[in-house]
């Protein structure tokens, strides 16, 4: 890499990295109100229906962000360029599968339908559409 690359390469780094840092901080704060409000919403109240979508509307929420700074580990472990090029839309996106994934667990279980199987389906249904969009991003041009 030359010298002039190099130094177009360090803002960039510290910009991503500060965004990655906003995400984790915003992640954390999601993960945190979530369950606090979760775990108040299990003790306090009946499983009237009301309750019950604000049960699975708090559980979304409180495993995206609990998902979120374990998602920029991995990006940042197992990537090129320490996650340099990975959007942090990408990373709140997968996070939110994460908490979608859980959710519908959660939902399936009310009638007694999850399995094993079912829940296996279920993740490769959603690791197939980000596999599609993360292809689907990469194929676009984008003039620099």
């Amino acid at each position: 890499m030359s010298q002039e690359q190099n130094e177009k390469a360090v803002p960039r780094r510290e910009f991503v990295e500060a965004s990655h840092v906003s995400v984790v901080i915003g992640g954390v704060i999601l993960a945190v109100g979530g369950w606090s409000t979760l775990v108040w919403l299990v003790n306090n109240t009946l499983p009237t229906v009301p309750n019950r979508w604000a049960f699975f509307a708090l559980l979304q929420v409180s495993l995206t962000g609990t998902a979120l700074p374990f998602i920029r580990f991995l990006h940042q472990r197992f990537s090129t360029e320490r996650a340099l090029f990975i959007n942090p839309n990408v990373m709140v996106r997968q996070a939110i599968w994460v908490g979608m994934f859980g959710s519908v667990c959660a939902w399936l279980r009310i009638p007694r339908l999850l399995s094993i199987p079912i829940a296996v389906v279920v993740a490769l249904a959603l690791v197939a559409i980000e596999f599609l969009l993360r292809i689907r991003e990469r194929t676009q041009w984008r003039p620099e």
